[in-house]
């Protein structure tokens, strides 16, 4: 199907546009972006017809009471931000939304390094993947969803709030996840979230007719997975993963079934790559702070050792490097529907390999204390793995999409091996060694691509 690019220069469509700095009233017409869907081409409209233009005052717009159904401040009507807005950045709610979000990343790095340090590799790192994803999926869920519809109003706060608390939820059950396969306390708090999110979409639809289409297929897909969800608690041995593997297939399919059959939503290229910056950082942040925990054990245990300050300094210069490649990265190539669905879901392994470094980093402190059951020929592939897919994935991703200076695939697939080659080298390098040069390793990595970009910008 040819694809068009996104709307990108909508003018003053939604709430919370122009200057705060202006006090002057003015009126002027506001026609939305072009609708991407093939029936639509060839006419103006976000998602209908150019007859669908509406008046918007600016002393509304500023105030947030952006149409003239709103009923006061804590009620507008949900007609759909601008993506061309100027200065669009995350609210103080997303910001809190996302700090739930913490305290369930946290659960699940926590529990696989518990994982790994009894030797449950397997059965650890299965659990590992499904939980962060039902924290990624509803976390990319919310804040697409906030890019193209947040009107910060009581109904929309309260709807998040709901969603906060399943985080909370989620959060609660991992354990169970780990230690026993579990899952209904985690899916409990999932469906909390995925509802709400059903309710926001069901709103936009009565509130946005030009959007109906996709909201309500949104709405539709979501509920009927969310149903599936819950079928799956009585699934019996091996058919409860099958399972699990259909309804992950089905929820990715949702956005697309809905984007590409129903109206496109019109969320913000700019919004979106900073929401998935902050989310890296709290992503590093939950590294970070998870090394540090084990280095302070170790500390306190037997006292600072040359293995444990080489696995300090070689973690923290992997977060570093990481974040370097990573923020190499814009919003320029989201130009298209197909290219943000394969960014967006990208994203998953990327932050999910993220957080693995961290317990990777806790299990190789094990390692030299000798707690726990992993030995140091499990602890340094335990860090070089997710090394390895975090650099191998935001390559692709920053080639793919042409989102990012790192993609030279000679270059990240060299550095990626060297890495791996480290990690499976630790009962010989020590795992401090081995640590500290995937460290260096990755940092070399980012300097030759950055060296790379610069001789081609330069004509070299």
């Amino acid at each position: 199907m040819e694809e068009e690019p996104l709307p990108t220069g909508a003018e003053g469509r939604g709430q919370h546009n122009g200057d705060a700095g202006q006090a002057a009233v003015a009126v002027r017409e506001v026609r939305p972006a072009r609708c991407l869907c093939p029936a639509c081409r060839g006419r103006t409209g976000m998602m209908g017809p150019a007859s669908d233009t509406y008046r918007v005052r600016k002393e509304d717009v500023m105030s947030g009471q952006a149409d003239a159904t709103s009923t006061g401040p804590l009620r507008r009507a949900m007609r759909g931000r601008d993506p061309g807005e100027e200065h669009r950045a995350s609210t103080p709610l997303e910001l809190l939304f996302d700090l739930t979000f913490v305290v369930a990343v946290s659960q699940a790095a926590s529990q696989f390094h518990h994982a790994l340090a009894e030797g449950h590799v397997g059965s650890g790192l299965a659990a590992y993947a499904a939980v962060f994803f039902a924290i990624w999926w509803a976390w990319m869920n919310f804040t697409w969803f906030a890019s193209a519809y947040d009107t910060d109003d009581a109904p929309y706060r309260l709807l998040t709030l709901l969603q906060m608390a399943g985080v909370l939820v989620l959060a609660a059950g991992v354990s169970a996840v780990f230690e026993r396969g579990d899952f209904a306390l985690v899916v409990a708090g999932y469906i909390v979230m995925r509802v709400a999110m059903v309710a926001q979409w069901v709103r936009a639809a009565v509130e946005h007719p030009e959007g109906r289409g996709g909201a309500l297929r949104y709405a539709v897909g979501i509920t009927v997975v969310q149903l599936g969800w819950v079928a799956r608690l009585w699934a019996p041995g091996a058919w409860a993963w099958v399972t699990f593997l259909v309804l992950v297939a089905a929820e990715l399919a949702v956005p697309a079934w809905a984007e590409y059959r129903g109206s496109p939503t019109g969320w913000h290229p700019g919004h979106i790559a900073e929401r998935y910056s902050l989310f890296t950082i709290i992503v590093l942040g939950e590294v970070i702070l998870g090394s540090l925990a084990a280095v302070h054990s170790a500390v306190a245990g037997r006292g600072l050792s040359a293995p444990v300050l080489l696995i300090a300094i070689g973690g923290l210069l992997l977060v570093f490097a990481l974040w370097w490649i990573y923020f190499t990265g814009s919003e320029a190539g989201l130009t298209t529907l197909r290219t943000a669905l394969v960014w967006g879901y990208g994203h998953y392994v990327v932050f999910a390999a993220l957080a693995a470094i961290g317990a990777g980093l806790e299990a190789a402190l094990d390692a030299v204390e000798h707690h726990g059951h992993l030995p140091v020929r499990g602890a340094g592939p335990a860090v070089a793995l997710p090394v390895v897919i975090t650099l191998l994935m935001l390559g692709a991703l920053h080639r793919i999409t042409r989102t990012g200076a790192v993609g030279h695939a000679l270059l990240v697939g060299g550095g990626a091996l060297v890495v791996l080659v480290l990690g499976l080298s630790a009962p010989a390098l020590g795992i401090g060694g081995a640590v500290l040069g995937m460290g260096l390793a990755v940092a070399a990595t980012l300097a030759a691509n950055l060296f790379t970009v610069r001789r081609r910008a330069e004509g070299h």
